[in-house]
Order: C-alpha cells, then structure tokens, then sequence
C-alpha cells in the first residue's frame, strides 16, 4: 500500500480512520480520473450541499480554494494542493471571520471534499525546484473533488430532480387548495344542503398542517387528502343536483332553502312543518328547524374559551369543536338528555356552537342546563338563531379590546 499521501493534521487536531479511508480511495483512484472543469464541480458541490452536510459559508470557502487553482481544469496529473494565507484566504471569502472561516474548511474536510496537507509546522507553502516547477506543497488538497467529480454530479441531478418534484406537487396542492376552497365558500353563500361545516373544517385541519418547509412525500400525503376532500364535495354537490331534479330522482321534494338576497346575514330559516302551538301527538313527524352553519374561525373568535377543552388545548375543526363541548356540557351541568334533545334539534355543530357561547357567559347564568334547554325550545318552534349570540359575543370582546387599548 502506498503510504506517502496519507497525511494527518499539524497540532491538536485528530484525525479519523473515515479520513484516513478517503485519502487511501484519492491515492488509488487519482491517476484513473479525466480531466474535470473546476467550476463545473464546484456548481455540483454547491447544488449537493444538503447531502454533503455542508452550508453556504461553506461552499463560499470552497470557492474561495479553487480560485486558488491556477488552472480551469483539475487534471489527474497537476499539483492539486493550493497553500493560501488566512489574510488570502478570508479576501477571497468576501471577508469571513477567521474563526467561521476554520470551523467551514474543517465541515469541508468531514465531507471528503478536500484534504489537509500540513508541514511540520503547520504553514502553508510551496518548495520549488531549480526549474520553477513546484517539487512539494503543503495546505489544502483538491485532489477529491476530481476524483469524486462523478459522484458530485449525480447527487447534484438528485437533488434538483427533488427539487422540481417538490415543486411540482407545491403547485398541484396550492391548486387543489384553491378548488376545494371555493367550492366550499360557494356551497355555503348558496346553501347547498349537506354538511359543509365539517368539510370546512377538515379542509383547515388539513392546511394547518403543512409544514412551513416541507418535504416531497409530506407534500403528496397532503395532497392526496385535499383531493380525496375535493372529491367529496364535487361529489355533495352532484348529489344535491340530482335530489334536485325529479327527472333523476323521483323521491319527495324536500323543503328548499331559498337564499334570499336580504343584507342580514343573520337571516331565519324557513319554518319547520311544525308551526307554534302544534299538537306533537300528530302521526306527521315535526321537522327541526335547521339553523346556518357559521365559519368554525368565527365561533371561535367569538367564544374563545372553549379551547382550552380541545384535545391538546387547542381546537382545529368541528370534531374538535363537537368533543370539547362533550366536556364542557358535563362541566357545567348540563344533563346528557338536555344536549341530546339540542343536537336532534340544531343539529350537532350548532349544538356545540351554543354550549361554546353558554361557557363564555357563565357567570351570567344560573343554570346552564336550563338555558340550553330554553335555547332548544326556541330552535324547534323557529324563534332562534345562533347568529345574533355570536355577534353579541363578538362584539362585546371587541369592545372590550378597544377600551382596554
């Protein structure tokens, strides 16, 4: 084995058998590279950096060595050992610190992308011969980025093809985002019939949780939800055209919801079948009034204090939402069959939407239980709305806010 190119550190630095193990490969493998374009390398190296575990700082020292290299090309048969001053070497570095400086040339030699070549007194410099020709050199070894120059490139087109794949599958969830977004907020202002509250809030659920710098397959396990979500509601939608039309579906017209074009948002739904003063002991079973579903950001904005009872102090979508107030009916009393009777009559998000807004005037009211209760009544004979409670809350927190700044 030849011994004569193995090198180790001038001083207190130690040296690894992982760098004893490159330098025998350059050693061997050195005399079988072609020639390679040092920029070209260096672009390679500085596209791979990830991989490699190095950082910018990093391939700006790397940089600054190849300039050193007189030549454009790295040749099998060239001196490959640059030897600059710290003074050179940090001008070349756009001024880095010498302290930043060594700790990025001793990350480039962990990575196998150079070699130290020191003297017996640790200085950097050349001794020529008679005719001018450099006979033996002592600092930075370049010969790995020759002979690693193939595999530079290969991690280089690697990790570009990732990143266009990445970028790729970015576009494709921003736009499955976009369509699942309107096709939400279209159903809600024309009040398509169906549950859009809880696919509201899966489709939030879903948007929190992309990552600030995610990754390929983090990117496609989301995309892949938001288009099963997507498919969902193109497929709500094409169940409620069809309901719709009796050419297709020859089931008994329900009640329609007509979207009037009153500037109250807060606007009552139409009537059940069951008008006030009715007899319940009727065979015609009573239909429940059904109430707006409200953005699940509104409510709580509105009634911030349910929160707290989600599942990690925190609430992300209706489930969420539907849970925590599980919790808080039990909290303050309130009997299971006094928040059943409500979920049969609001409904089982409106439902929670009222204990959230009961949690937050609780000292205001004697008996929890009895006021959801008295709320429930009121649904059933179309007297109430959840809007106006939630507005009241609302406002009264801005205006809190606004006195107390």
């Amino acid at each position: 084995m030849e011994t004569g190119n193995i090198s180790t550190p001038f001083g207190r630095r130690s040296v690894s058998l992982a760098e004893i193990r490159r330098q025998r490969a350059v050693s061997e493998s050195k005399a079988a590279e072609r020639s390679v374009d040092k920029w070209k390398v260096l672009r390679d190296a500085s596209a791979a950096m990830t991989l490699l575990g190095i950082h910018s700082n990093s391939v700006a020292v790397l940089d600054a060595l190849i300039s050193f290299y007189p030549e454009s090309e790295f040749r099998p048969d060239a001196q490959l050992i640059v030897f600059p001053s710290n003074m050179q070497l940090s001008l070349r570095a756009h001024g880095m610190p010498n302290s930043t400086m060594r700790r990025h040339l001793a990350l480039l030699v962990d990575a196998g992308l150079i070699i130290r070549k020191d003297s017996a007194n640790g200085k950097r410099y050349a001794r020529k011969d008679k005719s001018g020709s450099v006979e033996s050199a002592f600092g930075f070894d370049l010969s790995p980025l020759l002979v690693r120059a193939g595999e530079l490139a290969t991690m280089a087109q690697e990790v570009m093809a990732e990143r266009a794949a990445l970028r790729r599958a970015k576009e494709s969830l921003t736009i499955c985002r976009r369509d699942v977004r309107k096709l939400i907020t279209a159903a809600l202002e024309e009040e398509a019939p169906g549950n859009w509250s809880l696919i509201e809030g899966t489709y939030l659920a879903l948007v929190q949780r992309i990552p600030r710098s995610p990754t390929v397959t983090e990117v496609r396990e989301l995309l892949e939800e938001m288009r099963m979500l997507k498919e969902e509601a193109l497929n709500l939608l094409e169940d409620n055209e069809n309901d719709a039309n009796p050419s297709i579906n020859h089931a008994p017209i329900e009640q329609h919801i007509q979207n009037s074009k009153t500037e109250s948002f807060f606007e009552f739904e139409p009537r059940s079948g069951k008008e006030r003063g009715g007899n319940l002991s009727d065979n015609i079973e009573p239909q429940r009034s059904q109430l707006k579903s409200f953005p699940l950001g509104l409510v709580l904005r509105a009634c911030p204090e349910i929160c707290d009872y989600g599942p990690n102090g925190a609430i992300a979508s209706w489930r969420d939402l539907m849970s925590a107030a599980v919790v808080v009916r039990s909290m303050m009393g309130v009997s299971p069959s006094a928040y059943q009777d409500a979920c049969e009559i609001m409904g089982a998000e409106n439902a929670a939407v009222a204990v959230a807004c009961i949690l937050e005037r609780n000292n205001m009211i004697n008996s929890a239980g009895g006021y959801l209760r008295n709320l429930t009544h009121r649904c059933e004979i179309g007297e109430f709305s959840i809007g106006p409670m939630l507005m009241a809350l609302l406002n009264a927190r801005s205006d809190g806010q606004r006195r107390a700044g």
